[in-house]
């Protein structure tokens, strides 16, 4: 059914036919069915009418929408997986290139290489990939698309032991913004490819990743434990997590998260409902076995009040927080790089926990270790290796009305978290990005100049806005 919130279509429907008439895939409009599904993103705080949704099948496709962006002046949204923070996927009344249809993954098990599409989730690459005991380093969801976790970095289970997975992006396939198909690689276009890494959506669009595979699982050992987070124990397991991790070998890649048991009586008993927790998982990327030994401090540490880790499937590892993050929630997230974690900082971060006005939310730590510090900063655009811990705090909720509780909590965290900060972030947590080019100067640092220039060579224009965006004239 037409909705009555739907923008007037700017275009002329003879313009959107000669549109329709040249694409392999579909065009979705507003009344069509199948329009409500397109328009909507994974955030339930983004609510946008896009005048039209192109769900590409090839990237012949992705070049005629481009096109047709470009000549009739339409905001241009890419849609990967859906699931970016700010809502990027979507947009009222421009145009949503949809990629969802180009998430087909080859596997070439000699070379230890992967090809994917645009469309592609974590899910879908870990199904393909684990057929030859195979994996790329990906984020913690698998629902995620791996287009912009990638062009944000992309932090996961395998970032110590093979780096981010920006890092195992070898090649490319790009739409720009003139139009062209374009490969971006160390042997051409390597500039491309530079920002590609860490860079953001901001030079066009990437309708075919190209992956260095690593030998993980099928089997790994997984930890997924809650510990009681009442009194001094809060501080006293952050503690515990900065000192383990600084001393686990790489195999190890860590998460903590501080929160409240939710009120969930499918997957928490109903006596430790809203008690407050801190949470530790770990993979280790090497022999189960191994992995046991490695991980066993994680289990020790007090006493569990719920605890779920075990050997298990990879790919089922890799859906370990799937649960959490259901469709249409709202969610609110920031970041920022931690020079130190020591006890004035602890402190500070239970301080802050304290005070989640909701059940949902949480306050994550992330070790920075291994092959992301060992990897050659000027070989990538992305900048955060040389912080101690990431800080992403996410606030999650469900009703509308206590939306300004939510955000106000999480900004007031990271603004009086900054002091332990050189200023930089991960921008796949970006909030919504609204502190603008300052953030993006700060979150870039060193590589700020360099992205700038690539900008202005690829797309001088800025057709491609919706993103962690550097404005070509930004200068």
């Amino acid at each position: 059914m037409f909705s009555a919130m739907a923008p007037e279509i700017s275009v002329q429907a003879e313009a959107l036919q000669s549109l329709a008439a040249n694409l392999q895939g579909q065009l979705i409009r507003p009344g069509e069915s199948g329009y409500e599904e397109a328009r909507k993103v994974w955030n339930g705080m983004i609510d946008r009418y896009p005048a039209v949704v192109v769900r590409s099948a090839s990237a012949a496709d992705v070049v005629t929408a481009v096109n047709f962006a470009r000549e009739h002046d339409l905001l241009v949204s890419v849609r990967g997986g859906g699931h970016n923070v700010a809502g990027h996927a979507t947009n009222d009344g421009g145009i949503v290139i949809d990629l969802s249809l180009m998430n087909q993954v080859e596997v070439d098990p000699i070379s230890r290489t992967v090809r994917a599409g645009g469309g592609a989730t974590i899910g879908d690459l870990d199904r393909a990939t684990q057929r030859y005991g195979l994996a790329v380093p990906m984020g913690v969801v698998s629902a995620t698309g791996i287009a912009g976790l990638t062009l944000g970095g992309g932090y996961g289970w395998l970032r110590n032991k093979y780096g981010l997975s920006s890092d195992n992006l070898i090649a490319a396939e790009v739409v720009t913004a003139g139009g062209r198909i374009i490969r971006a690689g160390e042997d051409e276009n390597a500039d491309l490819l530079w920002g590609l890494r860490g860079g953001g959506g901001n030079f066009g669009i990437v309708t075919t990743f190209e992956f260095r595979a690593h030998p993980v699982g099928s089997d790994v050992m997984f930890v997924f434990v809650f510990h009681d987070g009442r009194d001094d124990n809060m501080k006293r397991a952050i503690q515990f997590y900065r000192d383990y991790s600084a001393s686990a070998p790489d195999e190890v890649s860590t998460l903590m998260a501080t929160g409240q048991i939710p009120p969930d009586p499918h997957h928490f008993p109903p006596e430790i409902h809203n008690v407050p927790f801190v949470l530790f998982g770990a993979l280790y990327a090497g022999p189960a076995a191994e992995g046991q030994e490695a991980l066993q401090q994680l289990l020790d540490f007090g006493t569990p009040l719920l605890d779920a880790s075990g050997v298990m499937p990879y790919v089922e590892a890799q859906k370990m927080f799937d649960a959490d993050y259901p469709n249409g929630l709202r969610y609110y997230w920031k970041s920022l790089n931690l020079s130190r974690l020591d006890d004035e900082v602890i402190e500070r971060i239970v301080e802050h926990a304290r005070r989640q006005p909701s059940p949902f939310s949480t306050v994550d730590i992330w070790y920075v270790g291994g092959a992301v510090k060992r990897a050659n900063e000027a070989a990538s655009a992305f900048h955060g290796r040389q912080a101690a811990f990431l800080l992403s705090p996410e606030a999650n909720w469900e009703r509308p009305e206590d939306d300004e509780a939510n955000i106000a909590w999480l900004r007031d965290l990271i603004d009086d978290m900054a002091e332990f900060s050189d200023g930089s972030r991960y921008l796949n947590f970006p909030g919504f990005q609204e502190e603008g080019d300052d953030m993006m100067r700060q979150a870039f640092g060193p590589q700020y100049q360099r992205l700038l220039a690539l900008k202005q060579k690829y797309d001088p224009t800025n057709l491609f806005r919706l993103n962690q965006n550097i404005r070509p004239n930004a200068a």
